[in-house]
């Protein structure tokens, strides 16, 4: 079982920002900018990829994405945020879990992260 499994599951602890029974949203363990989420869907896939294959897919990507507005809010991220998924070893992917980061709390300009 992956690690964010393991935190869907409660069997890791994690500073949950949203939760649904389809998503949990976390506070990431390594921020890049002062307000960095996760939104996790609950159902393992291993990457974005694999979702539309599915009806469980279709549901957790939209899931994911109702979960946006909900993190924003929590976050007070009123001025604007980046989401961002990485797909893949090259996409910088670095747990086999689809995941999306909400990153905002400062000016993010057009610089890519």
């Amino acid at each position: 079982m992956c690690v964010f499994c393991k935190i869907a599951n409660k069997e890791i602890p994690a500073k949950i920002v949203f939760e649904n029974d389809d998503v949990i949203c976390i506070h990431d363990l390594h921020p890049v900018t002062p307000v960095h989420v996760l939104i996790i869907p609950k159902m393992h896939f291993n990457d974005i990829t694999e979702l539309p294959l599915s009806t469980e897919g279709e549901q957790a990507m939209l899931s994911a994405l109702r979960a946006i507005p909900e993190v924003c809010r929590e976050m007070n991220l009123d001025n604007g945020f980046r989401v961002i998924n990485n797909c893949g070893e090259f996409g910088g992917q670095t747990i086999s879990h689809v995941h999306f980061h909400v990153l905002g709390g400062k000016n993010l300009g057009e610089k890519m992260i």
